[in-house]
């Protein structure tokens, strides 16, 4: 064989391997996340909540945080990051090695309305984030410093409607669930109130306690033990219907504007890129956890109800409510700079 037909053949060789290589690439590393995602989880896993100590979010992520330490032997840490309306740990996690060692308790607030708020945001929820899946829906409640001269929802629209009404309501966050909830009460009664933004439902719950706001929309796990020590009192709640948890608290509708129906859910998503089968095993921990009595008796306590859905159907879930509350905050003019 001449020089010249050797270097040909020697050229093709080369390229044929190089057009392998890729197919062999990907392929090389399928048994072994198969191997890491069998013994997963095989060291402590990180929940990051994206708001502040004490809030709606962090109560129901460290009870759902204690069940997964117990199911899987392995410790799981709920680290709180908070700022920026959520998107400080959300963005932590978004960014994180998609190994199902880092995931996030996310709050429908930072995951389907930051996104029309912000101009810019350092991540896509779609894009970057997986879906495992929702916890709980939570409704809703408005609640007022004992010394507020209102104490059901009428007398509270009666007294914002005054010519010298001066009112205030907080909630956890600048665009917030609460936020946008008080936003369309406002819009359906005529009342004149200002939103006050906190980083956490726990800080506009202490200084509602204290009297230095007036108002909170939060959820009934954020409140609930603050009215049943007299600290705050229950005005009404924002969903549909009474909540399992707390019968005894009228809803807006009732209160005298139809339809009106707001809730807030929570769930746990990974980074985009973990493995499918880390995907299901958590997945299949959380449905058998949520769908525990135990369980599921603490989360109608607080005010919540489980859900343990797919990861398809949550991805749906944020799909459509992406959608949605673009609409109610394009209507409002709310906007983050």
């Amino acid at each position: 064989m001449d020089p010249h037909t050797r270097r040909c053949g020697r050229r093709r060789r080369l390229a044929l391997a190089a057009g392998l290589l890729p197919a062999l690439l990907l392929a090389a590393p399928g048994p072994a996340l198969a191997q890491a995602a069998a013994r997963y989880p095989d060291k402590p896993i990180r929940l990051i909540v994206p708001f502040a100590v004490g809030g709606t979010s962090d109560v129901f992520a460290r009870l759902v945080g204690q069940k997964l330490s117990t199911a899987f032997g392995q410790q799981v840490v709920v680290e709180n990051r908070p700022g920026a309306n959520g998107n400080i740990g959300t963005d932590i996690v978004a960014k994180a090695e998609p190994d199902g060692y880092t995931l996030l308790f996310a709050a429908d607030g930072t995951m389907v309305i930051n996104p029309s708020l912000y101009e810019k945001l350092p991540f896509n929820v779609e894009r970057d984030l997986a879906p495992v899946s929702r916890v709980v829906l939570v409704p809703l409640i408005i609640v007022a410093n004992p010394q507020l001269k209102a104490s059901t929802l009428p007398e509270l629209v009666a007294l914002g409607k005054r010519a010298d009404a001066d009112l205030d309501f907080s909630s956890a966050g600048l665009g917030s669930t609460g936020h946008l909830a008080g936003e369309l009460l406002k819009s359906r009664t005529g009342i004149r109130m200002s939103h006050v933004a906190y980083k956490g439902g726990g800080q506009a719950v202490t200084d509602v306690v204290g009297g230095q706001v007036p108002l909170l929309v939060t959820a009934l796990a954020t409140a609930d033990p603050f009215i049943k020590s007299g600290k705050l009192k229950a005005i009404a709640m924002t969903s549909g219907k009474r909540a399992a948890g707390a019968p005894g608290i009228p809803t807006v509708a009732e209160g005298g504007v139809p339809g009106f129906d707001v809730s807030s859910w929570y769930g746990i998503l990974a980074p985009a890129r973990t493995p499918a089968p880390v995907i299901e095993k958590l997945h299949a921990e959380l449905a058998r956890i949520l769908q525990a009595d135990d369980v599921r008796r603490r989360f109608q306590e607080l005010g919540g109800e489980p859900i343990g859905d797919t990861p398809q159907a949550f991805a749906g879930v944020i799909k459509d409510d992406l959608a949605k509350w673009a609409r109610i905050v394009k209507d409002a003019g709310i906007s983050v700079q």
